[in-house]
């Protein structure tokens, strides 16, 4: 088990990321997925602390690195930054809903 293991709130912190009310990240050991509200996750591998998403959304990289209880996190697309944002853990009973 990773210290990424579980669900993750993300909250935009600067850049050209929209407002990210409702987004959350679930991660287990090697995979995730990004989940917008209601609708299907997109999909991505955990390589460290980088998440790379698959294609066709191939060129975007998110970047973590540990802040405190949660992660401080770089948005790439091809390697060039686009936003900045933040992971805090949600509560095992927040996560079930």
């Amino acid at each position: 088990m990773s210290d990424l293991d579980g669900f993750w709130r993300v909250e935009r912190v600067r850049g050209l990321l929209p407002p990210l009310y409702g987004v959350r990240k679930r991660i287990e050991g090697d995979h995730g997925e990004t989940i917008i509200g209601p609708l299907p996750g997109v999909p991505f591998r955990v390589d460290g602390l980088t998440l790379k998403y698959h294609a066709p959304l191939g060129g975007f990289v998110d970047l973590l690195e540990r802040e405190g209880d949660g992660y401080n996190g770089r948005a790439t697309f091809r390697g060039c930054e686009y936003g900045r944002f933040r992971l805090r853990r949600e509560p095992a009973s927040a996560a079930r809903e």
